[in-house]
């Protein structure tokens, strides 16, 4: 687990070269050639138009690819095809779809779970940062940030674990004072259907 900012780039550069060196050693190459043009039928629900090439050097493509090979419990020559795809179709955004497909479609609280494209520091890490590429201080009160892709950058498990247990104390603090309302309420009815019954 990463505990510095320089260990989470350490991080990313170590995955892009781990996976291109895998690749190098399969003998794939490192750009996936654009598919080759045809005549679409536009009535084909499964053809693809998109005729660019993708660069299997990338942070985001070595992340999907792990991400495939991880989750399939295979080696990443068997995903290289799908991560093609999954970038062609949806570029880096794909990511979170992916992350979300591996979960069985459920949705991905990113507050709680790391980032698999930036492991949660909530920038871009391809991006340079402000300070290289030499932006206005003052840009970064107006929000001007260089955001991920993936996630909302709001990674923060120990902040969100506090503030949701005094939210959840006080659910529950409201639920008491509201059954002990009812209780009352339902003391009352029975005392005064009980004196009802008696009289009569």
């Amino acid at each position: 687990m990463p505990t510095t900012v320089f260990d989470v780039f350490d991080q990313f550069t170590r995955r892009t070269a781990d996976v291109t060196a895998q690749l190098t050693t399969l003998g794939i190459p490192l750009t996936a050639p654009a598919p080759p043009p045809t005549d679409l039928d536009p009535t084909d629900p499964w053809a693809s138009s998109y005729a660019i090439p993708v660069d299997r050097s990338s942070l985001a493509w070595c992340t999907a690819v792990t991400m495939l090979a991880d989750h399939h419990h295979t080696g990443i020559d068997r995903q290289v095809l799908a991560a093609d795809a999954l970038l062609r179709e949806l570029g880096v955004r794909g990511l979170a779809q992916l992350h979300s497909d591996l979960h069985h479609g459920a949705p991905i609280d990113y507050r709680f779970t790391r980032c698999p494209y930036c492991s949660g520091i909530g920038e871009d890490p391809t991006q340079p940062t402000c300070g290289e590429v030499g932006c206005a201080p003052w840009l970064e009160f107006a929000g001007h940030d260089h955001p991920c892709p993936v996630c909302p950058g709001d990674y923060q498990p120990q902040w969100y674990a506090e503030e949701q247990m005094t939210e959840l104390e006080e659910r529950l603090a409201d639920a008491i004072e509201e059954r002990e309302e009812r209780a009352s309420l339902r003391y009352r009815i029975r005392a005064r259907l009980y004196r009802r019954t008696v009289r009569s």
